[in-house]
């Protein structure tokens, strides 16, 4: 068995189910300040939690999406080392606690979220904002362009799926800055689910229409957020492009410090998060994919997603918690 061999086992076997119990720890914290109105402390909570389950697994992770610079986040910062130190060297993403505003409003979709992957895997994506297009598996390579009017893409969208115009259901973020494309999108005759926050939820209901109601996903947000979401098309099979938007010399002097040479490229999932990558996202709130966390007298539930890409594998994980001591 050669070395990459050795990763990929130590990957599946280590952290496949282990990587649950990050999410669950982050979105339970979470939880607890639901509807309270405070972002900050519940995303404080998240981020505790999340890093001390974290410091549990047996690997050498690196934080390459997180809460932010080294000066802005004082703990889960790029570049933070995580785990035990012994096990596999991976990159990590993440956002305990996506949708902040959600959560604190106790609105539907708020999600703790991970990715991992093999070191060197996964986009080190400056905190800018991305132009993004999305759709879920079982349609033809390079059926979606970023480049494309959303008329064409939706068109196109709706030719391969057998279905009219109508029947399609877009997700954007309802932002003043999506004007002229809700425009756009409700002029074809397609309909448009606006979400208030959570870009990554938006685009991960792409990859169970028939569950969320959700076809194709427009639009610009976070371009981490964006990372994060590569993480699960590449594990369900789904079709996404994404381009930084770099419109200023300082953000365009921040992208080539990290590495970003083209301005303009137009990354695929594939090239956002490449090899063998776990991902898993459990819900803090009600959404359509995924629960909220519940809390009884003598337990807690959770619902997570894990997904794995070089299996394809979708776990769905509803879990009872009974040993409260654990949150």
């Amino acid at each position: 068995m050669n070395m990459a061999q050795n990763i990929v086992a130590g990957l599946d076997r280590i952290l496949t189910m282990e990587v649950v119990r990050v999410t669950e720890r982050a979105a339970v914290a979470a939880a607890r300040l639901r509807g309270r109105g405070d972002e900050k402390a519940a995303d404080q909570v998240a981020v505790d939690a999340m890093r001390q389950e974290l410091n549990r697994l047996a690997i050498k992770g690196t934080v390459v999406i997180g809460e932010g610079e080294r000066d802005e986040a004082p703990m889960l910062y790029i570049g933070e080392e995580v785990g035990t130190g012994k096990g596999p060297a991976v990159d990590i993403a993440l956002d305990p606690l996506e949708g902040t505003t959600i959560c604190a409003k106790n609105l539907p979709n708020a999600l703790a979220v991970i990715a991992i992957a093999e070191k060197g895997s996964l986009l080190f994506a400056p905190d800018v904002y991305m132009d993004k297009i999305a759709i879920g598996p079982g349609y033809p390579d390079s059926l979606i362009d970023i480049d494309a009017s959303p008329a064409e893409n939706i068109a196109n969208l709706a030719k391969a799926k057998g279905v009219a115009v109508p029947d399609i259901t877009a997700c954007i973020l309802d932002r003043p800055r999506h004007a002229k494309l809700i425009d756009a999108v409700r002029a074809t005759g397609a309909a448009i689910r606006l979400i208030g926050d959570g870009d990554v939820a938006g685009v991960i209901h792409t990859t169970d229409p028939e569950e969320t109601g959700i076809d194709i996903y427009l639009g610009t947000g976070g371009a981490p957020e964006g990372v994060l979401a590569a993480a699960a098309l590449r594990c369900t099979g789904g079709q996404m492009q994404g381009r930084l938007i770099l419109d200023t010399p300082e953000k365009i002097a921040r992208a080539e410090k990290m590495g970003i040479s083209d301005p303009k490229r137009v990354y695929r999932a594939q090239d956002m998060a490449r090899g063998d990558v776990l991902f898993a996202a459990t819900g803090v709130t009600d959404g359509n994919l995924l629960g909220g966390v519940k809390f009884g007298r003598t337990f807690i539930t959770t619902h997570t997603i894990v997904l794995r890409s070089s299996s394809r594998t979708v776990r769905e994980i509803k879990a009872r918690h009974q040993d409260l001591e654990k949150f």
